[in-house]
C-alpha cells in the first residue's frame, strides 16, 4: 500500500504528517527513545515536506518493513499480547495530539491495533534475523560450490555421460595429464598474477550505453572494434561416440563454400588486397583471417595479426557443438578433414602469439588443448613444443609426469627435446626451496643420469647449444671426436632436423650460470665414460644409424610452422620444392574432402587476345576445334607440377650459389702509357 493510501486511512491530508510517527508505531525501539516534548509538537501543522525528505522517509519505512500487510497480519495473530506501559503512554499521547488538531478520528486497523503491532515488531525482528541467516548460509554454500569451477564443470560432464574418468579425477593430482583448465585459457589471468589487476585492466571501463553484448566464450574475449557478428556458415556436428570419446567435425554451408572458392581465387592472384576486399564482405571467414594475419605479421603489424586470429577463434567457438568440451579431453577432431585444419592452425597461431606476449602458462594450456584433440596422431607435433613451454612457465612437475606416463607407449626418450628438457626440469626441481634435502639429493642424481644419457644419445646438440648460449667450450671438449664437428657429419637427416629444432628454440633456457656449471660437470663425466669404452655409447651409436632415417610429415609441418632457421635449413627437397600455403601447410596425403572446387571455365577464343591465343596454341592441350579433354587436363596438371618442382629446385640452387659468391675487386695496373682508346 502506498503512503498516500495510508494517509487517507488515518484521515490526514498532505503536509500534516506526524514527524516519525511511522517509526514510532512500526519499531518499538524508536518508541522507547522518543521524548514527550517532541510528541506534543507533533500536533502542530508541519511545513510542506520536500521531495528529498519524502524519499528519505519512504526509504526508512521500507527498510523497517518490507510489506505492510504482513505487519497487520502479524498484529492479528498476536492478540493475546498486552502492550507495555511505555508503549501505552506513547499511544495515549498520539491520540491526544489528534484530538487537539480537531481531526475526525476514524477507526483504522493500524490504529486500533497499534500496541499489538508494536509488540509484534519483536517477532518480526526475529523473523528478519532468520531471513538474514538463511541467505548467509546460502551464500556460504554458493561460495563453497563456486570455489572450484573446474570441479563443477567436471561434475556436469559426469552427469551428462561425457566424462568417463574415475570419481577421484576431480582432484588436481588425479586429473588426466592433458586436463585443460578454463581459467588458464585467459591470458589476463596470468598477466594479473605477474603485474596485478590494476596494471592489466586499468581504470577504463566501457560504458553501458556503448557496450555491445556478445556471447561469452572461453578462448577469446570479443572486442567492440570487431564487426558485428553473424553466422558465417560454419557448424560442428557430432559424428560418433565410441569408447568414451566423441568425434566431431566442422562443416561448411553452401554459402560458405562459395566464399571459400572466392578465397582460393584471391590467393592465386597473389594480391593481399583481394583478401582484404573479401574480408570486408565476409568479416568472419576463417581462412581469409588466417592468411591476412600472416601478411600482417610479415609486415611487423603484430597487433593486427593477433586480432585477426582472435576473431577467427571467436567464430569457431560460436559454432561449437553443445557436447564439445575443451576440458574433458574426450573430444576429437580429425586433421584429415580440411574444415578441421583451420581450427588447429588458429589455436596454434594464437598460442605462439601468447608465448611471444609473455604468457607461457596460457600458451601451455592451449598446447595441451591441441594435443588432446588428437593425441595419437599429433598432426602438429606438439610434443616437440610442450617441453619448452613447461620450462618457460616453470611447470617442471607436469613435464616429468607427462614423460613418465607417456614414455612406455610413445618412447619420448628418443626425442632430443624430451631427453634434454626432462633432465633440466629435474635439476630445477632439485633446486627449489620447498624440496626436502633427501628428496633434493635424489632428484639431483636423477637429473645427472638423465643428462648424461641425453649427451650420449644426442651428442650433436652440445656444440650448437653452447654456441647460441655464447659459451666458449673447453679445449678438451671441442677437440674430442665424440663432441667435435665430426660427430655431426654422419647424422641422419631426420635427427639433424630434430636437433636443430631443439637448439634453435630452447637455447634460451640453458643460459643460467648454475645450469652451465651443472652441464659442465656432466660433460666431463660423459667424456670419461666414452674413453672408458662404456657399452652404452656404442649401443646409442647403433640406434642413431638405424633410426631417424626419415621424419614423418607432421614433423615437417611443425618445422614449417615454427619458422626456426636452424630447422628449416634441414628440410628435405620433397618438402621445400612444393608450394606451402600458410592456411594449409603440408596437407595430409589421405585428406577427407567433403566438397570439391568447381573447375574454372576457360574463356572463349573470341574473347581472347592474339597474344593469349599464341601462348595457348603452344600448350600441348590446345584444341582449336573444341574444348579441353579431361585426359589433356590431367597431363597439363602433371606437367605443371613437374615444372613447378624444377623451378623450385632451380631457385634453391641459385640461392645457394648466391650465398657462396664472394666479390673481389679486380687488380688495377697503373700504366700511364696505356692508350685510353685501345678498347674503342
Amino acid at each position: 500500500m502506498s503512503s498516500r493510501a495510508l494517509r487517507r486511512l488515518k484521515g490526514k491530508q498532505r503536509g500534516q504528517e506526524d514527524i516519525d510517527i511511522g517509526d514510532l508505531r512500526l519499531n518499538c525501539e524508536h518508541g522507547k527513545n522518543v521524548d514527550l516534548e517532541e510528541e506534543e509538537k507533533d500536533g502542530e501543522v508541519s511545513p510542506p515536506v520536500t521531495q528529498s525528505s519524502r524519499k528519505a522517509n519512504k526509504s526508512k519505512t521500507q527498510k523497517n518493513i518490507s510489506n505492510i500487510y504482513e505487519l497487520i497480519g502479524e498484529a492479528d495473530n498476536d492478540t493475546d499480547k498486552t502492550p507495555t506501559d511505555e508503549e501505552a503512554a506513547v499511544t495515549r499521547n498520539l491520540e491526544e495530539s489528534r484530538v487537539s488538531d480537531g481531526l475526525q478520528k476514524q477507526p483504522c486497523p493500524l490504529e486500533t491495533q497499534a500496541g499489538k503491532s508494536d509488540c509484534s515488531g519483536k517477532a518480526n525482528k526475529k523473523k528478519k534475523k532468520k531471513r538474514k541467516k538463511a541467505p548467509a548460509g546460502d551464500a556460504q554454500e554458493e561460495s563453497g560450490a563456486g570455489d572450484d569451477i573446474d570441479s563443477l564443470l567436471e561434475t556436469i560432464e559426469k552427469t551428462n555421460g561425457l566424462s568417463h574418468q574415475s570419481e577421484e579425477s576431480g582432484a588436481p593430482g588425479h586429473r588426466p595429464v592433458l586436463y585443460v583448465e578454463h581459467r588458464n585459457l585467459n591470458p589476463e589471468t596470468e598477466l594479473k598474477r605477474y603485474f596485478g589487476a590494476r596494471a592489466v585492466l586499468g581504470d577504463q571501463r566501457p560504458r553501458q550505453r556503448q557496450r555491445q553484448f556478445h556471447r561469452s566464450t572461453w578462448m577469446t574475449t570479443p572486442k567492440d572494434t570487431w564487426p558485428r557478428f553473424s553466422r558465417p556458415g560454419i557448424t560442428m556436428n557430432l559424428l560418433e561416440s565410441a569408447n568414451g570419446l566423441q568425434f566431431f567435425a566442422f562443416e561448411h554451408s553452401r554459402d560458405y563454400q562459395q566464399v571459400q572458392f572466392k578465397f582460393f581465387d584471391a590467393v592465386e592472384s597473389m594480391d593481399p588486397n583481394n583478401i582484404v576486399v573479401l574480408l570486408q564482405l565476409n568479416p568472419y571467414h576463417i581462412d581469409s583471417l588466417l592468411q591476412l594475419s600472416d601478411v600482417c605479421r610479415i609486415q611487423e603489424d603484430q597487433e593486427t595479426a593477433r586480432d585477426l586470429i582472435e576473431r577467427a577463434l571467436y567464430s569457431f567457438e560460436c559454432a561449437f557443438h553443445p557436447v564439445f568440451s575443451l576440458t574433458s579431453g574426450t573430444s576429437r577432431l580429425d586433421y584429415c578433414r580440411p574444415e578441421n585444419r583451420a581450427f588447429y592452425l588458429a589455436v596454434y597461431k594464437h598460442m605462439m602469439f601468447l608465448e611471444k606476449r609473455g604468457c607461457p602458462r596460457t600458451a601451455l594450456e592451449y598446447c595441451k588443448l591441441i594435443l588432446s584433440l588428437d593425441p595419437d596422431n599429433d598432426p602438429l607435433c606438439m610434443l616437440l613444443l610442450i617441453d619448452f613451454l613447461c620450462l618457460r612457465c616453470r611447470e617442471y612437475a607436469f613435464l616429468i609426469r607427462l614423460y613418465e606416463e607417456w614414455e612406455a607407449h610413445r618412447n619420448l626418450s628418443q626425442l632430443p627435446n624430451f631427453a634434454y628438457s626432462v633432465a633440466l626440469a629435474c635439476y630445477h626441481l632439485s633446486q627449489q626451496e620447498e624440496t626436502t634435502p633427501e628428496e633434493s639429493q635424489h632428484v639431483k642424481l636423477r637429473s645427472d643420469r638423465l643428462l648424461q644419457d641425453a649427451l650420449i644419445m644426442f651428442p650433436g646438440v652440445l656444440m650448437p647449444l653452447l654456441d647460441l648460449c655464447t659459451v666458449q667450450p673447453d679445449a678438451a671438449v671441442s677437440s674430442h671426436a665424440f663432441f667435435g664437428p665430426r660427430c655431426r657429419l654422419g647424422l641422419p637427416p631426420a635427427l639433424s632436423e630434430l636437433e636443430g629444432l631443439y637448439v634453435g628454440r630452447c637455447h634460451s633456457v640453458w643460459k643460467e650460470a648454475g645450469v652451465m656449471l651443472w652441464m659442465e660437470g656432466n660433460v666431463q663425466e660423459v667424456l670419461r665414460r666414452v674413453d672408458a669404452k662404456d657399452p652404452i655409447v656404442e649401443d646409442c651409436q647403433n640406434k642413431r644409424k638405424q633410426r631417424y632415417q626419415s621424419a614423418p610429415r607432421n614433423i615437417h609441418r611443425h618445422v614449417l610452422l615454427s619458422e626456426i632457421k636452424e630447422a628449416t635449413s634441414t628440410l628435405p627437397l620433397d618438402v621445400t620444392t612444393h608450394p606451402v600455403m600458410s592456411y594449409d601447410p603440408l596437407p595430409p596425403l589421405d585428406s577427407v574432402v567433403s566438397y570439391n572446387r568447381p573447375e574454372r571455365q576457360n574463356a572463349r577464343a573470341s574473347n581472347e587476345s592474339t597474344l593469349s591465343l599464341l601462348f595457348r596454341s603452344i600448350l600441348p592441350s590446345f584444341n582449336l576445334q573444341g574444348g579441353q579433354r579431361p585426359e589433356d587436363g590431367l597431363e597439363v596438371a602433371r606437367a605443371g607440377r613437374e615444372l613447378n618442382q624444377e623451378v623450385n629446385r632451380l631457385m634453391v640452387a641459385m640461392r645457394d650459389m648466391l650465398a657462396n659468391i664472394q666479390f673481389q675487386e679486380p687488380q688495377r695496373e697503373d700504366n700511364p702509357d696505356r692508350d685510353e682508346e685501345e678498347w674503342d
